[in-house]
């Protein structure tokens, strides 16, 4: 688990998710609970199908636009988690966004896997992979 995440904003409270953390299961598989959250897109983004990867990475994609859940209310120890969750295959960044906020922070792929050039099917996910994923968290 990371130790130092870095400095965040007036609102560390809130972040962008796009992918597996998007579904109430898998957070309160890695949280505990499922945190109040909003509607939100990261325009200029794509949440990408990874090589051999079940999850997205999200990737600058000028044109895209990437539906996503805003996450608010977070502790430190929820990041800490959460950070620990992403792993070292991400980075957190802050991003530009629509709906309820004009930035947010995010984990954006950094990883080894290739990036395919399809966007990653959350529906395909929730459907197919979900329930053998949560066995995995």
């Amino acid at each position: 688990m990371a130790d130092d995440l870095p400095d965040l904003p007036a609102r560390p409270d809130t972040l962008f998710v796009y992918g597996t953390l998007r579904f109430p299961e898998v957070l309160r598989a890695v949280l505990g609970r499922v945190p109040a959250g909003a509607p939100a897109l990261a325009p200029g983004w794509r949440a990408a199908a990874l090589e051999h990867r079940a999850y997205p990475g999200l990737v600058a994609s000028p044109g895209s636009t990437t539906r996503g859940v805003l996450l608010a209310d977070l502790t430190v120890a929820e990041w800490r988690l959460l950070d620990a969750y992403e792993g070292a295959e991400y980075d957190l960044r802050r991003i530009a966004l629509e709906g309820g906020t004009p930035y947010g922070w995010t984990y954006v792929w950094s990883g080894t896997a290739g990036v395919l050039p399809a966007t990653w099917d959350a529906e395909a996910f929730h459907t197919h992979q979900l329930d053998t994923f949560l066995t995995l968290i």
